[in-house]
């Protein structure tokens, strides 16, 4: 039976995920950390905070996987999850059991919160988050370590490219791409392509500034990420 470590103690949500999932024969949830140091020691969803990401060294890699639970913007998610890859740790896909996967290819270390839609034909990459109630229309491709905010709606054969955040109640038009790294501000409606490493906002959505590219891949376990 794998142990699982969370990442972020800081969603409740995790207390619905962990009610619907139940008992598992497969997985044991033993603790959570956090690089908060006052949660060090405290309880959190009923799970003990362990301490600082730092702990993580002191644990067997085989023994041990990885949940993040981080969804506080993109490149947070990928900097936490790289760097528990880069300690040897595998990650986990944490979904919720009101998931519909029928279609839906996935890779790992996604974390996909209850009442989500996916169509079939959806392809989500690595380390993907995507949160209560959002709708991913057919034949979409989420890249690694995107984040889709509570009720984000996509329309179908989008391309959503690395390390994007679309905010609450975003909206994509089909057959758009949305470039890595950039951000879709709350209720913003997407009716164009989304240029890289860009801030978007407004109905329809215009780009309102740039933000350096940090990296290249969003996925952490199969590429350096650095530009």
């Amino acid at each position: 039976m794998r142990k699982i470590i969370f990442i972020g103690a800081n969603n409740p949500e995790l207390s619905s995920m962990l009610d619907a999932l139940g008992p598992t024969n497969e997985y044991r949830f033993v603790g959570i950390v956090d690089n908060d140091p006052t949660k060090k020691g405290s309880s959190f969803c009923g799970l003990p905070v362990l301490g600082a990401f730092d702990e993580l060294s002191l644990l067997d890699p085989d023994e041990f996987s990885l949940v993040n639970l981080i969804t506080r913007d993109a490149e947070t998610r990928f900097e936490t999850s790289k760097a528990g890859a880069d300690l040897g740790f595998r990650f986990e896909n944490f979904i919720h059991p009101s998931v519909d996967l029928s279609g839906v290819v996935m890779g790992t270390g996604n974390y996909i919160q209850r009442n989500v839609t996916l169509q079939v034909g959806v392809r989500i990459a690595h380390n993907v988050c995507i949160n209560s109630g959002s709708v991913v229309s057919h034949e979409t491709s989420i890249g690694s370590s995107s984040f889709l905010a509570p009720g984000v709606t996509v329309a179908g054969l989008v391309e959503i490219n690395d390390g994007a955040l679309l905010g609450v109640g975003a909206t994509v038009l089909p057959r758009l791409e949305i470039g890595r790294w950039s951000v879709i501000g709350g209720g913003a409606v997407v009716t164009r392509n989304v240029p890289p490493s860009s801030v978007n906002a407004g109905v329809p959505a215009r780009t309102i500034r740039t933000k350096p590219a940090q990296y290249v891949s969003g996925n952490p376990w199969g590429h350096d990420g650095e530009e």
